[in-house]
Parts: structure tokens; sequence; C-alpha cells
């Protein structure tokens, strides 16, 4: 249907990395000083102030700070996770290698976040459950305001899984600080980025406490240990990065919206294509650019013809993977994750895109809809 096109290719994500950046990562390696030092409490308390929260502990990854929180919680065998159908297994695995079951709830199909009304069945039909991760999908916050109010009538824990929504808020108040923690991560195609590492930022300063002894072996002073802990420390060369990456989060993410305003204004209205959401009170900062098509797989491959990069953000449902599987979950049970799993695509959204990058991504979302329209 559609002529093979060579052009250069629109990357789903590019990393921007500064001169400043550069200049810090390398002062730290001529100090000398290469671990978990100043740079990492420095980084620590800039993070924490962003988020508006007292407590900040650096981590090696996104996932090593959510298994830090749940250990630090007291998560184990027997008890039971609340934990979102539609997501990165990381949020899962994480619950997994405690002991402890996730019990999988489906997502509202507008936001792809959990549903408050489907976490509150679970909490009524699973009296085991602890506590509830919710994930700010792709950018968005879930309903954290519903999900506070929920965990606190059921008597259990809310953390948010913010790994995708550095920046992101809901009524002015940016995520990570709803919760009793929050957790991020800095993977490279992350908002900002350290090469690697994660950030438990929370309320409690005996939480904080408990995160930070079990990041640090155990120990808050050299060989005293007071629990049998992990080395999921970050080091002081990322943390370096992530100085430099969090003094111009707000304005990249800025040039996220921006970029995703083009986006939906001209795919608006098409009718093979539903632009993302953002509900009224809310500010999505699009760490993915993620649209719903029936077309998705044809869609994908036109783009890949017009030189435009989108990946598959995901593919499955956690509980219908085969690990999952394997430990019991049945398939049919999450119908919205389902559907959404056969439908989104991410289309490039990152600030490192030219205005002519972004113009290249919707003409070649319209040519395919018009197109498949005309064919119908």
């Amino acid at each position: 249907m559609f002529a093979e096109v060579q052009v250069d290719v629109v990357p789903i994500a590019r990393p921007l990395v500064t001169e400043e950046d550069r200049r810090r990562v390398l002062e730290v390696l001529s100090s000398g000083r290469l671990s978990s030092g100043e740079w990492v409490e420095r980084f620590e308390a800039a993070f924490a102030a962003y988020v508006g929260v007292p407590h900040a502990v650096a981590t090696s990854s996104g996932t090593t700070a959510l298994e830090a929180v749940l250990e630090a919680l007291g998560v184990g065998p027997d008890d039971e996770v609340v934990v979102p159908a539609f997501t990165f297994a990381a949020t899962a695995n994480a619950v997994v290698h405690r002991g402890a079951r996730p019990v999988f709830v489906d997502i509202d199909p507008v936001t792809f976040n959990v549903d408050p009304g489907r976490v509150e069945d679970a909490l009524k039909r699973h009296p085991r459950v602890r506590g509830v991760v919710a994930v700010h999908l792709y950018g968005l916050p879930a309903d954290v305001e519903s999900l506070a109010e929920l965990t606190d009538r059921y008597g259990v824990w809310l953390v948010e899984d913010a790994a995708q929504a550095h920046g992101a808020a809901m009524r002015g108040r940016r995520v990570g600080g709803f919760g009793l923690a929050g957790v991020f991560s800095f993977y490279p195609t992350k908002n900002m980025t350290t090469g690697e590492g994660g950030m438990v930022v929370t309320q409690d300063p005996r939480l904080a406490r408990r995160v930070r002894l079990l990041v640090h072996q155990g120990q808050l002073e050299p060989y005293r240990y007071e629990v049998v802990g992990h080395n999921y420390r970050m080091t002081d060369l990322a943390a370096a990065l992530g100085l430099g990456q969090l003094e111009h989060l707000d304005e990249r993410n800025a040039a996220r919206r921006r970029n995703a305003q083009i986006l939906t204004s001209a795919l608006r209205g098409l009718p093979t294509v539903v632009p993302p959401s953002e509900p009224e009170g809310y500010f999505h900062v699009y760490h993915q650019y993620t649209l719903r098509t029936r077309h998705r797989d044809a869609l994908a491959q036109h783009l890949r013809r017009r030189g435009v990069d989108s990946r598959v953000y995901y593919p499955e449902p956690v509980p219908d993977t085969d690990p999952y599987r394997r430990l019991g979950y049945p398939a049919g049970q999450w119908p919205e994750a389902e559907r959404a799993s056969r439908e989104v695509l991410s289309l490039p959204v990152h600030p490192a895109l030219g205005d002519d990058e972004v113009a290249r991504v919707a003409g070649a979302v319209r040519e395919f809809a018009e197109q498949v329209v005309g064919a119908l």
C-alpha cells in the first residue's frame, strides 16, 4: 500500500548530556572518589527538595529502589501487594522477590493507570494485602488522591512507582509525595538519567533510615551493622550526572509537553487513532507519547518505512507473561490491560526532537490513518 522512503530515522529516545554534565563527571573521576559519597548526598538533597519531601535515598536502579522499600516495609511470604496488570514487569517482580504475591488489577482505558475502583475490589477480596503500588505510567499521574484515600480507609500503605514520571504532578503537587514512599528510575531513556540509578523519596524519617540501611549493606557507620543489607548504592559518578540532569528537568519536560501538544493537535479527530489523554488537574510529562489504534502493527510498519521509530510498551499484561502464568495467574482476567497491549504504540516525543522531526512523526501517522480510511 505504501512506498518505502529512505530517510534518517527519528529515534524513540535520545538522551541529552551537556558539557556541564561531562565536566562534573570528569571532576568526580579526577577526585579518585568514585563510589557513594558527597555527590550522592548532594543529589539526594536536591531531588528531595524538587519532589517536596524531606527524605531521599539514592539507589543503583529504580528496581532496587522498589525492592528496598518493600523490604523496609516488611513485605514477605504470605503477604499480598496490589499492582497494575499493565506496567513494566519490574513492578510485580519486586513483590515476588520478597516472597509475596502480586494481586493484579485492571487499568482505566483512558489513562492506562490502575483503576481505583478495581483496587477497592481487590482490597475487599484479599485480606492479606499489605499495600498498593501505583504506577504513573508513561508520565501521567495515577489517581493518587483516590488511592491515598482508599489505602488510608483500608489500613494499608501506598507506594508510588514514579519510574516514568519525574516532575509529573496532580493539582500542583509532584508525584512521589502522595504515598508512604515514591520510587524513581534514572535509566537512560527516562526524563532524566544517571546512566543507571534510582531514588526513594518519603515523608517518613523511620522508613528513610530503614531504606538507607538496606541500601548500604545494613550500616550507617562503617562496619556497624544493624540489619542484613544489600549493595544497592548509587555511585558519585551517577549522582554528578543526575544533578545536572535535574537542573534541566523542567525545561525538558516542557519540551516534551510542547511536542506532545503538536502531535495531539495533528492527530485529533483521526478515526483510526486515539491520542493520549491529560485529565483536568493532571500534569503529564510524556515519558512516552502513547496512542491507541486497532491497526497498531500496520502503523508501526508504516512508520518504520517513513523513518520514524516507535515502540510497544507493553505487548502483554504482566500476569499474561510466561513467568506469571507459571505462578498460576489465569488468562482473561484483565480485559482493559489485554486490549491496551494489542493497541498501544509509543511515538518519539523526547526533548531532543527538532520541529521538523515532530512534523515528520505527525505527518507519517496522518498519512497512514487517511490511507487506511480510504481503503476501507
